[in-house]
């Protein structure tokens, strides 16, 4: 796809806190996260991983820039919302690409998030000690 009016706007995901706009463009495969390269952003490994998995599960790993920013939550957090991003703007590029997307879960946002901490206990499911004598 050499035109640009074709490719998607930007395209929003979405995982625990953390909101990732993410841009794809025709290109070699390059992922820039919040101005650094995906080796700089992302320490581990296994968060590399989970961005790249929408890409290589499509078999287009090499067919696109990735520009995403993303802010709010941990390092978890916003790989999984770049994941989303990616995934919903695959979508809107090629809808032929969606069952596919839908089949890998990744377009289900994940909707998990801490619980809160409730009174009268020490957390969220932790209760404070009880001793009976």
């Amino acid at each position: 796809m050499a035109n640009g009016a074709l490719l998607p706007k930007l395209q929003t995901g979405k995982r625990k806190t953390a909101i990732a706009r993410v841009n794809l463009k025709p290109g070699t495969g390059q992922i820039v996260v919040n101005g650094r390269a995906i080796e700089q952003f992302f320490g581990r490994e296994v968060l590399r991983i989970i961005v790249r998995q929408p890409l290589d599960h499509v078999n287009l790993s090499t067919h696109y820039d990735i520009t995403a920013s993303v802010r709010g939550g941990g390092p978890t957090g916003q790989a999984g919302a770049i994941r989303h991003g990616i995934s919903r703007a695959l979508c809107e590029l090629d809808p032929n690409l969606r069952p596919q997307l839908k089949r890998g879960g990744f377009l289900t946002r994940d909707a998990r998030k801490k619980e809160r901490k409730k009174y009268g206990q020490r957390g969220a499911r932790a209760r404070f000690q009880f001793s009976k004598r």
